[in-house]
């Protein structure tokens, strides 16, 4: 017997549903461990020492190891996928600035959020739109530890296959 229920596929923001009046909160947070930092940072091949090696840390200007800075950015844009492009974007174009105006230690929850700068219809690619979003993401005092000005390329509703 099937369901007759009606099925809603979760799903990102097709072009034209994109606001620039809402603040788009990313939930749930991601508390980043020393496992997180170790493993990202050696996969990507960052031998950078303020990730890895805490006794050197410990004598630089912060105290302690960071995060890194990739691992940030990438989880803050992550965050965002669900609720914003799930299934809806074409492409990532790139991204337009990147600044880390705080660092981000083992053991801080990240949390994201993103606006919407501006959106315009593509003249190259016909049934598709380009969005500029600005993600932030905030440790748990809500300090600003990243902030990402990135364009993506999105289908129209009508468009969409």
């Amino acid at each position: 017997m099937a369901d007759e229920r009606r099925a809603i596929e979760q799903r990102g923001l097709y072009f034209e549903e994109f606001d620039r009046e809402v603040r788009y909160l990313h939930r749930p947070g991601r508390t980043v461990t020393e496992a997180d930092n170790v493993l990202f940072t050696t996969m990507t091949m960052n031998t950078q020492s303020l990730h890895l090696d805490a006794a050197w840390s410990a004598e630089q200007p912060f105290g302690q190891r960071l995060v890194n800075s990739m691992f940030t950015l990438a989880t803050v844009v992550g965050a965002s996928v669900t609720q914003l492009t799930q299934g809806t974007i074409v492409a990532n174009l790139g991204f337009e600035s990147v600044r880390f105006p705080a660092p981000l230690f083992h053991g801080d929850t990240l949390y994201s959020e993103t606006v919407v700068l501006g959106s315009r219809l593509s003249a190259s690619r016909p049934g598709q739109g380009i969005i500029t979003l600005e993600h932030t993401g905030r440790n748990q005092h809500g300090d600003v530890v990243v902030v990402a000005v990135r364009n993506t390329l999105v289908w129209c509703r009508d468009a969409a296959p």
